[in-house]
């Protein structure tokens, strides 16, 4: 695997398996990889020829008092489990780089409506960060295919969103949550867990199976009940609930009675961590 932080260095190699007709697939990420990162390189490498990967930490996303200071950066040790995982090129671009006028002059993209939504209510800007960061990748990269996990439920929706809107040529590919033994999604900010806040998180995930049960017996005219029950039961186990929300599946607005495709999202601050997680379901008509 190479590692890479020019980018004339990072084209010429991207010219050089077009000119070899080569499928090439994409994993952006932020660092700090587990598990659920190198299934998204597994899954890409079965889908292309050539698999590139990326490391930055992007500030645009980071809102103030966030973690973006002290966000774990292990690149020795990411690049030794890309290897592993069959990446054949490592994209580690500076902020320099990228935003070579600062922040405060940058071009941005957003995507209205949906970036406004959960997370994006709760982090103001911050989707526009990651959409911005992720169309500067692309045009770097030029993938044929980029995939996703579809543990960042509203990320990937925005995401397909973008690409739809600017006809950009990348297909979008959400890859399943990959999770611990126990049920807890894996995540970076994990690490930040105590190890009494590590035997908690996974009820993260046991209120959104255990609502999604309720919801297929009682049906959407109990959605506003039972999320307000999720909120009270994760809040009794030590959670600080940021929301917790039953949407259609697509428009990620509150779902209503006749929904059937749908998605549970949650939120919640379990001592420094923000833990997010989901779970789709199609409703019993």
């Amino acid at each position: 695997m190479q590692t890479i932080s020019d980018v004339n260095r990072l084209r010429q190699k991207i010219r050089q398996w077009r000119q070899e007709g080569l499928r090439v697939a994409f994993v952006p990420t932020m660092g700090n990889l587990h598990d659920g990162h190198i299934e998204l390189v597994t899954q890409a490498k079965g889908r292309a020829d050539k698999v590139v990967s990326s490391i930055f930490v992007n500030p645009m996303q980071f809102g103030a008092g966030e973690d973006l200071d002290s966000y774990p950066r292990t690149l020795e040790a990411d690049q030794k489990r890309l290897v592993a995982a069959g990446c054949d090129l490592l994209f580690t671009p500076d902020t320099q780089l990228l935003y070579p006028s600062g922040l405060g002059e940058q071009t941005f993209v957003e995507v209205p409506g949906l970036s406004d939504l959960h997370c994006g209510a709760s982090r103001p800007g911050h989707f526009r960060g990651v959409t911005t960061i992720v169309t500067k990748l692309f045009n770097l990269v030029q993938p044929d295919l980029a995939c996703f996990g579809q543990k960042d439920y509203q990320q990937l929706a925005i995401i397909r969103a973008m690409v739809r809107d600017l006809n950009l040529p990348v297909e979008i590919v959400g890859i399943a949550t990959v999770r611990e033994a126990d049920g807890l999604a894996m995540s970076s900010r994990n690490g930040y867990l105590t190890e009494l806040e590590r035997a908690i998180a996974p009820e993260l995930k046991k209120t959104l199976d255990l609502t999604a049960t309720a919801l297929d017996e009682m049906g959407l005219e109990h959605r506003e009940t039972l999320e307000q029950q999720a909120q009270q039961r994760l809040a009794e186990r030590g959670f600080e609930p940021d929301f917790f929300r039953i949407c259609h599946a697509t428009t990620l607005q509150p779902a209503t009675p006749g929904d059937q495709e749908l998605v549970i999202l949650a939120a919640a601050y379990l001592g420094k961590a923000r833990l997010i997680d989901n779970l789709t379901l199609t409703l019993s008509s």
